[in-house]
């Protein structure tokens, strides 16, 4: 669609007639991002109060789709990078939000690890680097001033402030180590979220995932070492219903619909009903 078509639409939103509004916004989400330059201008320009909330509501609605679509596209492709689908979702409150650029800063700490990692240094030893460089160097740390703030949970934010949250901060970890080729993976643990280092060198057969565990990471720790001792008093401590699931690791999308859950909470707590009806229509989506 060309300049003068999409400047006659914005012109048709100031109509009386709801019927004419709702087409012309039809037509204008479906033009997608390139439309928003156009309307971000028309909202800067126009005097019209009501105009202008019409024209946030298009935005909005069409940057929400765009976030659809890509994290609908990451999981059908197979939700290989867990940092691609978190860059989506921060796209939900930052439109901005580039995973070219996230990816280039986690590369950036990855390039401060390996010169260290080699193949005769232990497990443990590799992760006592990993932690030194993320937490000590690069200041990674917990949020415990704003524990319930939407920003702990969009990756955008945590690596711009280096604070977040346990999911956050475990998904730049986890990042990073898998860039090392690392076998570091996710574990839905409730109330917290942890790490899980795997036996690189060893496969087994018997279907019993716990074998191949090494050790447990605490990322909202530090990275201190965990034994499933420490889980299993965690999980007494917190009178949770023992599963073995929160001893297993996840997949990235389940980190996603985690880290989407977190954000539903954090804008309960803000009483912004809006933002939590969209955010349920991505668990939809990524739920299927």
């Amino acid at each position: 669609m060309n300049e003068t078509k999409v400047k006659a639409l914005i012109a048709l939103l100031d109509d009386k007639d709801s019927e004419v509004v709702n087409a012309v916004t039809d037509n204008l989400l479906q033009e997608g991002l390139k439309v928003i330059p156009q309307l971000e201008k028309a909202w800067e320009t126009t005097p019209d109060e009501k105009l202008q909330e019409r024209l946030e509501n298009v935005i909005h609605n069409i940057q929400f789709e765009s976030t659809r679509q890509s994290l609908r596209k990451w999981r059908k492709m197979g939700a290989h990078n867990v940092l691609e689908g978190s860059s989506y979702l921060a796209q939900f409150q930052f439109p901005e939000t580039s995973f070219a650029v996230l990816d280039e800063a986690i590369e950036k700490i990855r390039e401060d690890i390996w010169l260290e990692i080699h193949n005769n240094l232990t497990a443990l030893e590799k992760v006592k680097v990993l932690n030194y460089v993320i937490f000590d160097l690069h200041k990674f740390s917990r949020n415990t001033h704003n524990f319930y703030s939407p920003q702990n949970s969009y990756i955008n934010q945590v690596i711009e402030t280096r604070k977040g949250n346990p999911i956050s901060l475990a998904i730049v970890y986890m990042s990073v180590a898998q860039k090392l080729d690392l076998p570091i993976f996710g574990v839905n643990l409730p109330k917290n979220f942890i790490l899980a280092y795997k036996d690189e060198y060893r496969q087994t057969d018997s279907g019993n995932e716990d074998e191949d565990i090494l050790f447990y990471i605490n990322p909202y720790n530090k990275g201190a070492i965990l034994g499933r001792r420490e889980i299993d008093y965690f999980i007494k401590q917190q009178q949770l219903k023992p599963d073995d699931s929160f001893y297993r690791t996840c997949t990235n999308k389940d980190i996603i619909l985690r880290l989407i859950n977190n954000l539903i909470m954090s804008y309960d707590k803000l009483g912004f009903n809006d933002k939590i009806s969209r955010l349920h229509l991505l668990v939809k989506d990524l739920s299927l």
